[in-house]
């Protein structure tokens, strides 16, 4: 009797030994941002956390500012998987000095992308139309059909920050004397329109936009090179009274991932997901385009994901977690 008890006692060790590292992740919070990539991205985690970790995450309402400072100050959320870092950086680097907080991957590696495009189909019609300098040779393949024989630039609304620079940049790139008007689209509906009815029309267009978006998930842009981002001039570009701007552009926006010390230290395993989650930009691009044509929400636009990029996830997660998150797909 008191060998099957000291060998029940043993199994007993042995199985808590080898419990994974999900009965030790516990509950975990994440915050849903306020915008579709974001709010993608934390229901993903959300998902692979529970079903894969057999964690107990859950969604916390989340925006930049005063999620960064909540995770620095008391500790939750847990997760906030795509903070863009310059609207939070001193916040952030702040915390990361003192140990509050830990950054764990950049979640979009190339970047938020902010630039001037035009559709991929005019690019290839004309394969000399590489460089901004290219296309301010042509104003006559983008017509302002308001003020015939310019061409048309179609900047971001008024109020908006890129309206200012657009503005500063558009000067000091001369692209006034090249013939071409500045043109206000009225909105950020407005300007999505304009790029939705060239495309259906296949008709060129010169805009500025950004990624990711739906839009360049739906309508491929190709963006404009011999633009060169210059920090020791950008602070005037953005400065509605630059009197003399300098060819410049957006830089790319650092987009990170970051988590509370406490979730690292308690959770390594999960940690280990958290800090391998990192997507290209077009894949990004394709599930907001997805989300809007399909009118789903961020929850669905997952489970989309899950589904249909078992690339890209898969290499996040062990083999063994990958098996468990594809068996709690729907089907």
């Amino acid at each position: 009797m008191r060998r099957l008890g000291i060998l029940a006692l043993f199994l007993v060790l042995i199985l808590v030994g080898v419990q994974p590292a999900s009965a030790a992740c516990g509950r975990i919070t994440i915050a849903e941002m306020t915008w579709g990539s974001a709010a993608i991205a934390a229901h993903v985690q959300k998902f692979i956390l529970n079903k894969g970790y057999g964690c107990k995450a859950e969604l916390v309402p989340g925006d930049t500012v005063p999620t960064v400072t909540s995770m620095s100050e008391k500790g939750e959320p847990d997760i906030a998987p795509e903070i863009w870092i310059n609207s939070a950086r001193a916040v952030i680097e702040r915390a990361v000095r003192d140990g509050r907080l830990k950054i764990t991957s950049d979640i979009l590696p190339e970047g938020g992308q902010e630039g001037w495009w035009i559709p991929d189909y005019v690019a290839k019609a004309h394969p000399e139309l590489t460089t901004l300098q290219a296309v301010m040779k042509r104003p006559d393949l983008f017509p302002d059909k308001e003020e015939p024989g310019k061409g048309r630039f179609y900047t971001c609304p008024a109020g908006w920050g890129c309206q200012i620079a657009n503005a500063n940049l558009f000067k000091a790139y001369g692209l006034k004397e090249a013939g071409f008007t500045a043109f206000d689209p009225g909105s950020g509906e407005g300007l999505a329109a304009a790029i939705a009815k060239a495309y259906e029309r296949r008709q060129p267009i010169f805009t500025y936009y950004w990624a990711p978006t739906a839009v360049l998930g739906k309508y491929p842009l190709v963006r404009l090179d011999g633009m060169k981002h210059d920090p020791a001039t950008w602070k005037c570009i953005i400065d509605p009274g630059c009197a003399d701007p300098k060819p410049n552009m957006y830089p790319a926006a650092e987009v990170l991932s970051v988590v509370t010390t406490r979730f690292a230290k308690a959770a390594p395993e999960a940690l280990g997901f958290v800090a391998k989650f990192s997507w290209p930009i077009n894949v990004v691009n394709a599930l907001l385009a997805w989300k809007d044509e399909t009118r789903a929400n961020a929850a669905e636009t997952a489970t989309h994901f899950l589904k249909n990029f078992q690339p890209v996830w898969k290499a996040w997660v062990p083999a063994q977690i990958s098996t468990k998150v594809k068996a709690a797909l729907p089907r």
